[in-house]
C-alpha cells in the first residue's frame, strides 16, 4: 500500500491522478470518501466538509471502521488521505496508530506546496467548503503534518517522501510520484 497525504489545497489528489494516468493494477481509495459514506449512512453529516467538525469520538469511531475495511483489502492500493485533521479542538491523526499497525504500508508520501499556493488554491476551489486560513497557519499545519508523517514512518517502517507541488510544477510532482509507484511495483 502507498499512502498519499497532504494539506487540503496542496494538490495531492491532482498529483495522484496525474501519476496514475496510464497505470494499471492499482486501486485508489480516498479515506475521506470512505469515512463520508459511513457517516452519511448514519445521518451524521450531509457533506464531506462537515466530517472534521463532528465530535472527536464520532470521528475516531468512523476512522476505526474504515481502518478495519482497509486492513482486510488485498492487492495494490493507493490511499489518498491526510496526515492529520484540523478539528475545532486541535489536530487529530489522519491514520491513528492502532489502525496504522493493521495496514501493510510500503511507502508514505506527503504532497506539499508553498503556503501562498495553497491559499490561492483553496480560494479558487468552489467545490469544497474550506475554512479561510492564513499563510502562517498553513505553514504551521505543514510542520505539524510533517511531524505526523515522520511518526507514521517510524511506527510502520515505511519509507517517507515529501513531494513539492508548487504552482506550475505539477508535471514534476507527478513524475516524482510515478517514480515511487514504480519502485513499489518492482519490489
Amino acid at each position: 500500500m502507498i499512502v498519499v497525504m497532504g494539506l487540503p489545497g496542496a494538490g495531492k489528489t491532482t498529483v495522484l491522478q496525474g501519476a496514475m494516468a496510464g497505470a494499471s493494477g492499482w486501486k485508489i481509495l480516498n479515506y475521506g470518501d470512505l469515512m463520508f459514506e459511513i457517516a452519511k449512512g448514519e445521518g451524521l453529516v450531509s457533506d464531506r466538509d462537515e466530517m472534521r467538525k463532528l465530535p472527536v469520538k464520532q470521528q475516531k469511531r468512523v476512522q476505526d471502521e474504515v481502518g478495519d475495511k482497509l486492513a482486510g483489502m488485498k492487492g495494490r492500493i493507493i490511499l489518498d488521505t491526510h496526515c492529520s485533521v484540523h478539528t475545532p479542538t486541535g489536530y487529530m491523526p489522519g491514520l491513528p496508530f492502532d489502525q496504522l499497525r493493521k495496514l501493510d504500508i510500503d511507502y508514505l508520501v506527503f504532497v506539499s506546496a508553498p503556503a501562498k499556493d495553497i491559499v490561492g488554491r483553496r480560494k479558487r476551489d468552489a467545490t469544497r467548503k474550506r475554512d479561510s486560513i492564513s499563510i502562517e497557519e498553513i505553514e504551521s499545519d505543514s510542520r505539524v503534518n510533517i511531524s505526523y508523517l515522520c511518526a507514521y514512518s517510524a511506527l510502520s517502517g515505511a519509507t517517507a517522501s515529501i513531494i513539492m507541488n508548487a504552482d506550475g510544477k505539477l508535471e514534476e510532482a507527478v513524475g516524482k510520484l510515478r517514480e515511487i509507484i514504480k519502485k513499489v511495483e518492482e519490489a
